[in-house]
């Protein structure tokens, strides 16, 4: 009896072995949007990282990109949050101030916060306590991109620098032309594809209003009636209605590949920064990269992209912070990036981004940075900023009335900042 339960005790014990052997590795859960190419890469790098760290396991949770942060609401309501997320910059302040994240210099690697470039510090910065709550590899721009055969056909100048951007004048009249020129189907693919489920609208459309001269609510007074509903914002989204109305614009139903889809029916194109990698290989030196044009007195182009933070609920933030630093290192990971054309967010990855030195073809897009980019509102309200702004411009590129739509729009996001109590402190910090 003795020896049967012996063995029966050694039998147990090697069977659940392997078992215990799991259980006491360290789990951290990472949740992450990204196309296909993108998910293989992260989970390669988790391969790399589990196998220097094999006392940690690895655990992906996705979210689509268009239904990223109803996933993330509903982890919220769970009480079920990830120990790394990663979020799009404008949302950090509205994550800060719910209390879901923890700030970041503390636990990622010094070398990398040294790193970091201007921008990529401005998108991950919580502007009440100006701390450090998120980090990126990246960052963003949009540009307009050209089909220099086309560009050549009606004579249009090839701006050199952002100082050298088209006007409005400018850009409208070359619109109207390409419209008359033989081969082009559409004047401009400005992406309206994405939809309203993305940023799209509010992260590329936006900086047009800014440039016109308004914006999506007063900074200071964190007001948006009287700014977003303003006669330059009306003019601006008016002047867009028209693009659409004309037939300049490829429609919704077209999707988002028509400037570099066969025959190349578009002859420009309102794209970020990611569509330069597939343009390229198809489009070849055919090409051209603008800086947005002026549509008032000023330039403006947008920046801000998905980052990593760590959450506030995470049990093990100095592993969760091991495995980001890790990420953003990886030379097989960056080089993935930067075969996509990705916007250097560190200063060591802009110098193995030749696509965005002096003299490479996505110059322009890395000078936007310093001279026109706007973050969009890094307020807690931004979710509801956003979403106000994009039903409005949907409904004006549908044949709306521009100032009924942005009237709308501005009620909304005021109605929600004073039904939060204007979210303290913002109220009190100016």
């Amino acid at each position: 009896m003795g020896n049967r339960l012996l063995w029966s005790l050694v039998l147990t014990s090697a069977l659940f072995a392997p078992w215990a052997a799991a259980a006491e590795k360290t789990a951290i859960q990472i949740m992450h949007q990204g196309d296909p190419g993108f998910v293989a890469a992260y989970g390669k790098v988790a391969e790399r990282f589990e196998a220097a760290n094999p006392d940690v396991d690895v655990q992906f949770i996705y979210a689509p990109h268009d239904a990223y942060n109803e996933k993330f609401s509903a982890a919220v309501m769970a009480k079920q949050l990830p120990d790394v997320m990663e979020l799009d910059a404008p949302f950090l302040a509205n994550y800060v101030w719910s209390g879901y994240l923890q700030p970041i210099k503390p636990l990622i690697d010094k070398d990398l916060l040294d790193d970091m470039t201007e921008s990529n510090i401005a998108q991950g910065t919580y502007p009440i306590d100006k701390d450090l709550y998120a980090i990126g590899l990246t960052d963003s721009s949009v540009v307009l991109y050209g089909n220099k055969k086309y560009l050549e056909a009606i004579g249009a100048r090839i701006p050199k620098s952002v100082d050298d951007a088209w006007t409005r004048e400018e850009f409208e009249t070359y619109l109207e032309k390409l419209s008359k020129l033989d081969g082009v189907k559409w004047p401009i693919d400005t992406f309206r594809g994405y939809g309203i489920k993305t940023e799209w609208i509010t992260y590329a459309y936006g900086p047009i209003l800014q440039s016109a001269g308004c914006d999506l609510i007063d900074r200071k007074a964190w007001k948006s009636e009287g700014t977003l509903d303003s006669d330059a914002c009306v003019d601006a989204l008016a002047m867009m209605q028209k693009w659409v109305k004309n037939g300049w614009v490829v429609p919704q139903s077209a999707g988002t590949n028509q400037f570099f889809a066969e025959g190349n029916p578009a002859a420009l194109a309102l794209g970020g920064h990611w569509v330069y990698a597939e343009a390229a290989a198809t489009m070849k030196d055919n090409i051209v990269v603008l800086p947005l044009p002026k549509f008032g007195t000023k330039g403006a182009s947008p920046n801000g992209t998905w980052i990593w933070a760590i959450t506030k609920t995470s049990k093990h933030p100095d592993i969760a912070a091991k495995f980001i630093s890790f990420l953003l290192k990886d030379k097989e990971y960056r080089a993935y990036v930067a075969s996509q054309s990705g916007y250097p967010g560190l200063k060591s990855f802009a110098a193995e981004s030749p696509l965005y030195a002096n003299g490479g073809p996505m110059a322009i897009a890395f000078e936007q940075a310093s001279k026109t980019a706007v973050s969009r509102p890094p307020h807690p309200a931004y979710p509801t900023i956003t979403s106000a702004f994009m039903q409005a411009a949907d409904e004006v590129f549908n044949g709306g009335d521009p100032k009924e739509a942005l009237t709308s729009a501005a009620k909304k996001i005021d109605e929600d900042i004073a039904d939060n109590d204007g979210y303290p402190p913002f109220g009190d910090a100016q």
